[in-house]
């Protein structure tokens, strides 16, 4: 296949080895969309980013005067320092005008040692304590509890900030920003201050604890009843040394997120729909805006600290791995900050295929290839570095996105898109760095239409490969060593739900059922995990992930809608109505997870593979 100058692939190839050229009609609307003009043959020939890997040390440079990330500055030309340290540092080649950026990057990321740990959908994990959505003091409990079965870590849902005003979108996979936290996850007890409240909380406390006894989520509640109790523990804030550094610290990034918080919440969410003055995060009017309003504004940070407390008290108790969204609501606050490195009349998503016939359209604008290395990857390690805060573990969704995505112009649908390439060598040095610094291993999400090069790449850079049971023909004992293994995910069948048939009864009242698939999954996984046909519900899961038990891979995850035999999976892909995506508590919530005997047989069975190993 052929890449044009400016990144567009003039085909790929799909999952059946089918090719699919793309029509000079997406590659104009694509090169439109990346704000190129006719007669533009190429990126701009200045080389804003050099990436430099171990092996690339026993080469050279012209004359120039690099300045390493701590100050420190050293004269170049001729063969590079063999001990050059990891890093961002700035090279000025004698006579230029202009800076690069070299990445000083290890070759590959940080490998973990063999555990095993839960998938928690964290809004699902509620208790008697919650306000009607799991916490974050839910997770801290989940985390103690967890270790005490022998667990090594917890594996998230994104916990990404939605934006500050109704509705409150339900999917994790569609946030505002991805550097910043949901305030709908705050406990509200342990914010300090909240005590001041006396009667008052206690009133709201209780409805939000009346929100338990149905088991769809309502985030609009809850956004209520919190952001009531939260304007009222800020309205009596003072100051506290800890909250003035932590401004400090992300100021950079911290003051135009909070910006945006507070312009949305006077003039709705979606920056777009703004006044024009307003649509640009350096405009006067903005800024302007941020210092007339200050209180409006200082809220917003203190949020994200309050947030940042009680991620760090649950992460103190079990390690966690956090996931990471392929991108953003176009309305939000990242894309307004970074509007300017997007292709904002494309969206991305994926070719049709066996299980979504028609394709798929996420709904997110993608950055600009060129435009991103402009900007020296800044984006990415911002949103590298805010997912690692407090996390031992990063799981990326749609990995190949490092690699390609496939943009779809506006109006043309998913059966009309096109694959477009990133600096995959580029991404995947600055992931690296990152992963070291944070002292934290790495897993992608390498479901769907994968290239073998994304694959070989991954493996050298040690970042871990994804194993579905559901997916995957082999055996678990014939996983590979590194991956994650696991049985399902939040858009998949649970096990109770496909062996029970209402996974697929739910797909039929929703309209999008593939009955050939499921018929074909069921014969899948009892040819894995062969049980008697009258087997309760409990022993084919616990079978199951004894089952899973056999593999080498590092990092094993059991589900807990799996631990307490939910036939209802989180997500059902392709539905907007019709299924409570994203919105189901866990049943009984984290009493029936202490209370029931099947989390700790499942636990024991991933513990003794651990002890075996």
């Amino acid at each position: 296949m052929h890449t044009d100058p400016w990144a567009v692939q003039d085909g790929y190839w799909d999952v059946e080895g089918g090719w699919h050229q793309s029509s000079p009609e997406t590659r104009a609307a694509i090169l439109a969309a990346m704000g190129v003009e006719e007669g533009d043959v190429g990126a701009a020939a200045d080389d804003p980013v050099r990436v430099l890997y171990p092996a690339d040390l026993s080469g050279s440079s012209e004359p120039g005067e690099l300045t390493l990330e701590d100050g420190t500055r050293l004269r170049l030309g001729g063969p590079l320092p063999p001990d050059l340290p990891w890093g961002y540092h700035d090279f000025r080649p004698d006579g230029a005008d202009r800076t690069l950026r070299w990445i000083v990057a290890p070759g590959q990321c940080l490998v973990p040692e063999a555990t095993w740990g839960w998938a928690v959908q964290l809004y699902a994990a509620r208790s008697h304590a919650s306000w009607g959505i799991g916490d974050l003091a839910d997770l801290r409990e989940l985390a103690q509890w967890s270790a005490g079965l022998g667990a090594g870590l917890l594996v998230l849902n994104p916990l990404d900030a939605d934006w500050p005003v109704l509705p409150q979108e339900p999917s994790p996979y569609y946030p505002s920003s991805r550097r910043f936290l949901n305030p709908l996850y705050l406990r509200i007890e342990e914010v300090p201050g909240a005590e001041r409240l006396g009667p008052a909380l206690q009133k709201l406390a209780a409805a939000g604890r009346a929100l338990n006894a149905q088991r769809q989520i309502d985030r609009e509640s809850v956004f209520r009843l919190k952001q009531e109790a939260l304007e009222a523990i800020w309205a009596g804030f003072s100051g506290d040394g800890d909250f003035e550094d932590y401004c400090r610290r992300r100021q950079s990034e911290i003051e135009p997120f909070a910006a945006y918080c507070a312009l949305a919440a006077q003039l709705g969410g979606d920056w777009r729909a703004w006044p024009a003055e307003y649509r640009s995060p350096a405009s006067p009017a903005v800024k302007r805006f941020a210092a007339e309003h200050p209180r409006q504004v200082q809220f917003h940070e203190w949020l994200q600290w309050l947030l940042e407390r009680q991620l760090a008290a649950a992460a103190q108790a079990l390690p966690l791995v956090q996931d990471l969204p392929v991108g953003f609501n176009p309305a939000g606050a990242d894309a307004w900050t970074w509007q300017d490195l997007l292709a904002g009349d494309c969206t991305i998503g994926a070719p049709p295929d066996a299980f979504n016939p028609a394709g798929q359209d996420w709904a997110m604008p993608p950055f600009i290839p060129h435009r991103l290395r402009a900007a020296r990857y800044e984006p990415f390690i911002q949103t590298l570095r805010a997912t690692l805060r407090h996390a031992r573990g990063l799981r990326i969704d749609h990995v190949m996105g490092l690699f390609r995505l496939y943009w779809i112009p506006q109006g043309f649908g998913p059966a009309c898109g096109a694959y477009v390439r990133y600096r995959a060598d580029e991404l995947l040095g600055i992931l690296a760095l990152e992963s070291r610094r944070a002292g934290a291993f790495v897993v992608g999400e390498d479901l769907g239409t994968v290239e073998d090069e994304t694959r070989r790449r991954m493996a050298e850079c040690r970042v871990l490969s994804f194993r579905v049971l559901w997916f995957e023909p082999r055996p678990p004992a014939e996983y590979p060593p590194t991956a994650m293994a696991a049985v399902t995910t939040h858009d998949l069948p649970t096990i109770a739900g496909l062996r029970s048939g209402q996974d697929l009864v739910a797909q039929r009242a929703a309209g999008i059922a593939n009955d050939a698939a499921m018929e074909a999954l069921r014969q899948h996984f009892d040819r894995l995990v062969p049980v008697p046909a009258h087997a309760a519900v409990e022993e084919v899961i616990e079978a199951t992930y004894r089952r899973l038990g056999q593999s080498s891979s590092l990092v094993l995850v059991a589900t807990l809608e799996d631990a307490l035999a939910v036939r209802d999976r989180p997500n059902m892909p392709g539905t907007t109505s019709g299924h409570p995506n994203w919105s189901l508590a866990l049943p009984g919530g984290i009493e029936a997870l202490r209370a029931a005997d099947l989390p700790r047989r499942i636990a024991a069975v991933l513990c003794r593979r651990k002890a075996e190993g």
